[in-house]
């Protein structure tokens, strides 16, 4: 009986020992397809990334040289029509929270944010998040023209170049915009903001602030090199129509 059981023991210990070696060998292959997926994913990540840059610095290249009359004669146009400086620069929050300058011309008096504080009241944004009114007295009469037709956005070029910012993406927002995300608004911050994206082709300013978010995160989900390519042609019909530009 004892010599039986010993046997049995015996048995039990090599069964036990050969599914340990089976669940160890199956790990490994888990593990492994595991890691190869993850490879994988990284290389397709890292090359969106890459096309996008490459993308970008092109084209904002191409402008800079198509365009560079535009930035000299509204340079002066600005300068000419009001005392102050020809760029203005504010803070913005930019991929994963990251602060940076924002650059446009200017197209306001430099008394225009001291100002906006007491004309609160007069706000014509939907949900009141942003500021907006469509005869703004702060703006100068050059900047009025300029913003119709996007012309003060110029300047963004040099974020793009910079990195800050790319040729297509969500708008940069204001740390103050920022304070009122929720959550899932937050996800707007996990890619890189762009100078023109689905709410400026899709009516602008007319576009309340949340379906903003809302149209941005909807980019977010769906965005490659052929829909940046799509928004970009886009944006020049909605340039030049002005429509929603205040």
């Amino acid at each position: 009986m004892c010599a039986k059981s010993y046997r049995k023991n015996i048995a039990d210990r090599d069964r036990e020992e050969l599914m340990n070696l089976l669940l160890s060998r199956a790990d490994r292959r888990v593990s492994r397809r595991a890691q190869r997926k993850i490879m994988v994913w990284k290389f397709t990540v890292k090359s969106a990334y890459f096309c996008k840059r490459l993308f970008d610095i092109l084209g904002s290249m191409l402008i800079l040289l198509v365009l560079s009359p535009v930035f000299i004669i509204t340079a002066l146009l600005v300068k000419l029509d009001s005392p102050g400086p020809i760029i203005y620069r504010q803070t913005r929050v930019g991929r994963d929270g990251r602060h940076f300058n924002f650059y446009k011309f200017r197209s306001m008096y430099v008394d225009a944010d001291r100002r906006k504080a007491a004309m609160m009241a007069e706000n014509e944004s939907a949900d009141g998040v942003i500021f907006k009114m469509k005869r703004d007295p702060r703006i100068t009469r050059v900047g009025r023209f300029i913003r119709k037709f996007s012309i003060d956005e110029l300047p963004q070029i040099f974020n793009v170049l910079t990195g800050d910012m790319s040729l297509v993406g969500p708008r940069p927002p204001l740390p103050s915009e920022v304070d009122l995300y929720t959550l899932d608004d937050r996800k707007r911050l996990n890619v890189t903001p762009g100078i023109t994206g689905l709410w400026q082709v899709s009516g602008r300013s007319d576009i309340p602030f949340k379906r903003q978010v809302q149209l941005d995160k909807e980019y977010i989900k769906s965005q490659s090199v052929w829909t940046d390519l799509v928004i970009m042609l886009k944006t020049i019909p909605a340039v030049f129509t002005g429509r929603g530009a205040y």
